[in-house]
């Protein structure tokens, strides 16, 4: 690495440790103390690069750490980056030998104490709906551990606790708002993505997008049946799952299916690589269903698609809720957007990307975006063609991502509260009690969270684009490699797909 994207890394050590593969940072933990922050905000920037793209791809990402740090020092109002640095979940992939990553999961443990006082050192304008939202995933590093088991590991405890205390005050009498306001939001999503963001325009077209697939999910119910109020078509929908012993298999079965139908279309330019699918780790069993891709940096392996079931000791209540999610109607349209030609092909074409910022800098809002653009794509190219049940399932996930849309902006603004935030996802998503609270929660802490819809409909624009600029020559494959061959760029650098495509 060179010196910018070396400085950029250690801004980020979490997330270039797992998606870059960048393993000279195992064991580590990054100084997220004030001074720390400020050291490396002082690191950034340096000589330009070669290519005008790349140049502006390692720009956007060096603007973005200094809105995020720097104007807007999220460090200090919100735990899950804290959170996020402790992790030691990263070590559960088998992406070296065990003893090896056992051991820097030793080394990552032994430095949560100095992680935690610098946290507590930072952590003094936590908004109380923020350490409310967020209290669970801090309490939660800490499963699987135990005080009896080493010194090590009871140091990292007793840090923990006053991590968990810290917050827990601040749930009881952090300030009442969680907004970030408009503006900064603006600057939030639109400095890492090189683009000026009009967050009433954005609105706008999230209301568009919402009542377009509505109308699409009103189509594909009044075809499985007439007459019968959405609803209650989706709910019924939704209670049509495999049970918890046939949750893996079908998964198993859908993954199959998506990297054969991707490969015979060509509809990516890597169909190479082995999938492999199972629960997650113990540690992140929370997450229903997630990619974990061979990294870039890393020698080739396994990517890993997790399906988690329900906990059996769950009441069944709980477990029906969570099986829910993995309905007949849903789990093709995830296994799409987490498989092929999802997270899975694109993390085939990332170890690919023919240079170090595309290969190790990954805009976020284009990594979604395009796993959410390939669920409608997948409509039009035919998969399941004749299934509404499968249109229906792909419009009912797409609804809760541009909801999420939605109230990042209005939470942000002030224009939403939590509540009605849920409310929206009631309404507007058809989720109901603690999953639309859930929804709503997480737009406090996570305001870009709306990065799924954002990134999709920016790439069908830029697809419009190449289709006129391109003429007979456009086909889905090409554009696709185009795209790929960039990496994950910022969203206001996608046009570079159709200049050099």
């Amino acid at each position: 690495m060179d010196t910018r994207l070396r400085a950029l890394a250690d801004l980020a050590v979490a997330g270039s440790r797992e998606f870059a593969g960048l393993h000279e940072y195992d064991g580590e933990i990054q100084d997220l103390s004030p001074a720390g922050v400020a050291a490396g905000l002082a690191a950034l920037g340096g000589g330009s690069r070669g290519d005008p793209h790349d140049e502006a791809h390692v720009a956007a990402f060096e603007n973005g750490a200094r809105v995020r740090f720097g104007e807007l020092e999220l460090h200090r109002r919100n735990p899950i980056l804290h959170a996020e640095n402790l992790d030691l979940a990263c070590y559960d992939r088998d992406y070296a030998p065990e003893a090896e990553r056992r051991a820097a999961r030793e080394r990552h443990l032994a430095r949560w104490p100095a992680g935690v006082a610098a946290a507590l050192a930072s952590l003094d304008a936590v908004p109380a709906p923020v350490a409310a939202a967020t209290l669970g995933a801090v309490r939660g590093l800490a499963a699987g551990l135990d005080a009896n088991r080493s010194t090590v590991e009871a140091a990292a405890l007793g840090a923990h606790s006053r991590l968990v205390s810290h917050i827990e005050h601040a749930a009881a009498h952090g300030p009442a708002s969680a907004a970030l306001g408009g503006p900064a939001l603006a600057r939030l999503l639109g400095a890492a993505e090189s683009v000026e963001v009009d967050l009433a325009a954005l609105a706008r077209q999230a209301d568009a997008e919402r009542d377009r697939l509505h109308a699409l999910l009103t189509a594909a119910c009044g075809r499985l049946r007439p007459g019968v109020p959405v609803a209650t078509v989706v709910a019924d929908l939704m209670a049509d799952h495999p049970d918890a012993d046939g949750v893996l298999d079908e998964a198993r079965a859908l993954t199959a299916e998506v990297i054969a139908w991707t490969a015979e279309r060509d509809l990516v330019p890597y169909s190479d690589g082995e999938c492999l699918v199972g629960p997650a780790p113990e540690s992140r069993r929370w997450a229903m269903a997630m990619m974990v891709s061979a990294a870039p940096g890393e020698p080739e392996g396994p990517s890993w698609y997790h399906v988690t079931p329900p906990d059996p000791s769950w009441p069944a209540a709980e477990q029906e809720q969570w099986l829910a999610v993995f309905s007949r109607a849903a789990l093709p349209g995830i296994t799409l957007h987490e498989v092929a030609p999802g997270h899975f092909s694109h993390g085939r074409a990332l170890r690919h990307a023919p240079t170090p910022p595309r290969r190790q800098l990954m805009s976020d809002a284009f990594v979604e975006g395009w796993a959410h653009y390939v669920e409608e794509m997948a409509v039009e190219e035919g998969f399941r063609a004749g299934d509404p049940r499968f249109v229906a399932g792909v419009a009912i996930e797409a609804l809760i991502r541009v909801t999420r849309l939605a109230c990042a902006i209005g939470l942000h603004t002030g224009e939403l509260t939590v509540a009605g935030a849920a409310a929206r996802f009631r309404t507007d998503a058809y989720l109901r009690g603690p999953a639309a609270l859930g929804e709503a929660r997480r737009g406090t802490f996570d305001p870009t969270y709306g990065r799924y819809t954002w990134g999709k409909l920016a790439l069908l624009r830029v697809r419009e684009e190449a289709r006129a600029a391109w003429g007979g020559g456009f086909s889905l494959p090409r554009f696709h490699a185009a795209l790929f061959d960039l990496g994950a760029p910022p969203l206001g650098l996608v046009r570079t797909a159709v200049e050099r495509g």
